[in-house]
């Protein structure tokens, strides 16, 4: 037998069998597929749901984690990695863990995760997320909400549930893709207007005429078929006295599904607070940034930090003590070689790094104990280090 069903068996063993419970007494459908004609599955094969979720999901899992300990009004930073981020899950990747964390907060409204394994001390080690269609929250009392995976209940320390957006007086968080069907089920719409407008020919590429003769139906064809054989061997067409070809373009009319998809993206785009121009929207002014750390910035600030904040406490508080989780977003910025060391000797200058933090954060070893990698030094600059046998 697998490790799997035994652990994931486990957090139930200790509180007795499983819920039994009539037919109508709560929804059996648990959180369940959407009651909308729109779909994750079919929400996601919209370019800019797909878009705006990925690049949330790819940014906050690709962040590394630090922990730290409160200490009064300071924080001590803590080098040690805890299991729940060394190896989370079953599959012990915490990019995948991270980023199904996030598709299922921006895809359906909520994260669920099963605690499956704890340390010594009854915190937790390993957590798998639950797919959303399987949970069901009885949260008629907020204070005291009843989770229900498939059909059975499951105690409330034992489910780590991280909301997106919630209302008041409620316990789950909104489900973007419910809650905006019609704006996603119009992008759907017009995608697939698109393409069915091209597979069945779109307007006829031009029109050839004769004012002198009645064409047959028949004859109509051939001409046609020996037309188009030229035009696709690119060879020069000739004409008789009487033939006026004239090439079509596509309406004003016809053309607007272009203009539909890109408002879509927009309202997409404004949804998820991602920048509409990095999933085929329209930011409507001319703002743009001559740097990639300045672009960085306005990702971090404008989408990212709700969603890390959001992230940051629901770990914090699987954490023991003082101890609470801190995305490093330092990681997302990127600066040319003479700015990062510029900033480097800035830090050391001022006594709040020292040479061996700035060797680790450019991926060097440290210095050895003899040459004072450790130390601090507020000045100018940082003294050399002793000369050899000194």
């Amino acid at each position: 037998m697998s490790r799997w069903p035994r652990v994931l068996a486990a957090p139930f063993r200790r509180f007795g069998q499983a819920t039994v419970r009539a037919i109508t007494s709560l929804p059996w459908s648990s959180g369940g597929p959407t009651s909308t004609a729109v779909s994750t599955t079919s929400a996601m094969s919209l370019v800019p749901v797909f878009a705006s979720v990925r690049i949330i999901a790819d940014n906050v899992a690709s962040l590394p984690l630090q922990l730290f300990r409160r200490d009064g009004s300071s924080r001590e930073p803590i080098s040690f990695v805890p299991d729940l981020f060394w190896v989370p899950d079953m599959q012990g990747d915490l990019f995948t863990w991270l980023h199904k964390c996030v598709l299922s907060m921006a895809l359906r409204g909520n994260a669920y995760g099963l605690i499956t394994q704890r340390d010594s001390l009854g915190f937790p080690t390993m957590v798998e997320w639950l797919n959303p269609d399987d949970v069901w929250v009885d949260e008629e009392n907020p204070v005291r909400p009843v989770f229900y995976w498939q059909g059975r209940v499951v105690p409330r320390d034992q489910i780590v549930h991280i909301p997106w957006v919630v209302l008041p007086g409620h316990v789950v968080g909104l489900s973007p893709i419910a809650l905006f069907a019609q704006t996603i089920g119009a992008g759907l719409t017009v995608t697939e207007y698109g393409r069915s407008w091209f597979i069945n020919g779109g307007t006829p590429p031009a029109v050839l005429k004769n004012a002198q003769k009645t064409v047959s139906q028949d004859e109509s064809e051939e001409i046609s078929d020996r037309l188009s054989a030229r035009i696709r061997s690119r060879k020069p067409l000739v004409f008789g006295s009487d033939w006026d070809f004239t090439a079509l373009s596509v309406s004003p009319e016809e053309s607007q599904f272009i203009e539909s998809m890109r408002l879509n993206a927009t309202q997409i785009a404004t949804i998820y607070g991602v920048p509409p121009e990095k999933v085929g929207g329209d930011s409507g002014g001319s703002l743009t940034y001559s740097t990639a750390e300045m672009n960085s910035l306005d990702l971090i600030n404008t989408t990212l930090r709700p969603w890390l904040v959001r992230l940051e406490s629901a770990f914090s508080r699987l954490m023991p003590g003082r101890e609470y989780v801190r995305f490093n977003i330092d990681a997302m910025l990127r600066t040319s070689v003479l700015d990062r060391y510029n900033a480097h000797g800035m830090a050391l200058a001022q006594g709040w790094r020292s040479r061996n933090e700035i060797r680790a954060l450019e991926n060097l070893a440290p210095l050895p104990p003899d040459q004072g990698g450790d130390e601090f030094h507020v000045g100018t600059t940082a003294p050399a280090p002793p000369a050899a046998g000194t």
